[in-house]
């Protein structure tokens, strides 16, 4: 490598006290890098970038999952997609209707509610959520108009404690909540989760159940109310017998399931939420109308969809169990912890929306705490010392942001992430260290299938170039 060769020539004033001269040299030789790899693509036909960028191709193409659309479930019951960040299904009865989870907010609300009248003109007689999260629950006063429904929900909707924020991290930058359009493709489970926020229009539940389930008639519709924790503990499937529709909430979407989410939350029940689509699948549904994504159609098909997402998230938690039990550690169980091949492959498990690696890493802490074993572990450094340490075993600043550099050109962008850290640590204003960070960052969320990974990655990366001088 061009810049292996000179800094071995480079003199240590070069190195160390000359560090400006240096990071100028760097800078053009990246530039050449970058310029001879553009000149390969194209002499190789792009296969290689084909390779490289294709979760993110994934992620765009997964796009069509979210296509505006009032979609025909069967007689009397209409699922509304991509109106908003989650479904609202309409369910017609005699004399008045149902509508079950309520869009994002009122704007979105709207939408769905002026497409819905093309179908029907009776009263809303009840509004059930499946759940507490807002792009369920946010355009309730819409719907509900001037005809008082009743608002079912679990108890436990009522009763939970939101766990958004109290972790400090509000959830936006999961979702690219501030990210520019260019760089924003989707939210993994709808279009564009909290980009665009307009007034919420929740209205607290009027009826409640605290068992397992609530059997109800609405407008002469038969209605199962079915508690089945695992996207959240209050979460209910709702059940038409009479028509064999399946309406799972968030227990099951077209998606590797977010067990855990890095915006700051508990393990969701992932044992309960196993159960839960168990207990769906005996139900034998000919219809599965989920809370984000396309409605599936057929037995046959709703049953392997529900059977595979069973499966997959039961073999991820089977198998940290077990690695767990041989005293295996979070970085070593990432390592092998994988869903089987024949389910990796499913369409309903690509990791759009979770991922595997980071269900693994809850699902150990959650089990064993965070301590992994390792002594050494017990009573750590704290981050600034470890760092003053990394970087005078290093040979100083300079190097380790020539290490960066070099990680950078060599594509070796995790690498580079944490030596801009160690330089971040102790010296918090470093311009060098954070335009090197933002690049490794975004290069980092161009290479992501899940839209969260990819919008974490990219919000960190702006609000670090937005910090530099003359942004």
């Amino acid at each position: 490598m061009a810049a292996d060769r000179t800094a071995r020539r480079s003199s240590p004033a070069d190195t160390i006290g000359g560090g400006e001269a240096l990071m100028q040299r760097m800078i053009g030789r990246i530039e050449a890098v970058a310029a001879l790899a553009v000149l390969l693509l194209l002499a190789t036909g792009g296969s290689l970038a084909a390779q490289e960028f294709a979760g993110r191709e994934k992620l765009r193409a997964h796009s069509d999952e979210f296509r505006q659309d009032v979609i025909k479930v069967t007689d009397s019951v209409y699922a509304a997609v991509g109106f908003s960040d989650a479904n609202s299904v309409l369910i017609q009865g005699d004399g008045g209707s149902i509508i079950v989870d309520t869009t994002s907010d009122v704007t979105d609300a709207s939408a769905v509610k002026a497409e819905f009248a093309k179908l029907s003109a009776a009263p809303v007689r009840a509004i059930i959520y499946t759940h507490s999260h807002p792009d369920h629950t946010g355009g309730a006063t819409v719907f509900a108009g001037n005809d008082h429904p009743e608002i079912y929900s679990h108890q436990l909707l009522v009763d939970r404690v939101p766990d958004v924020g109290r972790a400090g991290r509000d959830g936006g930058d999961q979702f690219g909540a501030s990210l520019p359009d260019s760089l924003f493709i989707n939210a993994g489970t709808g279009m564009q989760f909290g980009r665009r926020p307009a007034p919420t229009g929740y209205i607290p539940p009027t009826r409640t159940f605290s068992g397992d389930r609530l059997e109800v008639t609405i407008a002469s519709v038969r209605l199962h109310l079915l508690h089945t924790p695992g996207e959240t503990p209050e979460n209910i499937a709702v059940w038409l017998p009479d028509k064999r529709v399946l309406l799972p909430g968030d227990d099951f979407y077209k998606a590797f399931p977010n067990l855990y989410a890095i915006r700051g939350a508990r393990l969701r029940p992932v044992d309960q939420w196993v159960a839960s689509l168990g207990m769906m699948l005996n139900l034998d549904a000919e219809y599965l109308v989920p809370g984000h994504t396309r409605p599936i159609i057929g037995s046959a098909n709703v049953r392997a969809a529900l059977t595979t997402y069973r499966d997959g998230i039961k073999s991820i938690l089977n198998q940290t169990v077990e690695g767990m039990k041989k005293g295996e550690r979070p970085d070593e169980l990432v390592q092998h912890v994988k869903l089987p091949p024949a389910l990796a492959e499913s369409p309903y498990l690509q990791e759009f929306y979770g991922t595997v690696a980071w269900a693994v890493r809850a699902i150990y802490t959650d089990y064993a705490g965070w301590f992994d074993g390792n002594p050494t572990n017990l009573f750590p450094l704290s981050e600034n010392d470890r760092a003053a340490r990394i970087i005078e075993l290093a040979g100083g600043r300079d190097q380790v942001l020539l290490r960066a550099r070099r990680a950078v050109v060599n594509k070796d962008f995790q690498w580079a992430a944490e030596l801009t850290d160690y330089v971040l640590a102790i010296d918090g204003g470093n311009v060098e260290a954070k335009r090197l960070k933002a690049t490794a960052l975004t290069e980092l969320g161009e290479r992501q299938i899940s839209a969260i990974a990819r919008n974490y990655y990219l919000s960190a990366a702006q609000y670090l170039l937005r910090e530099l001088p003359g942004r």
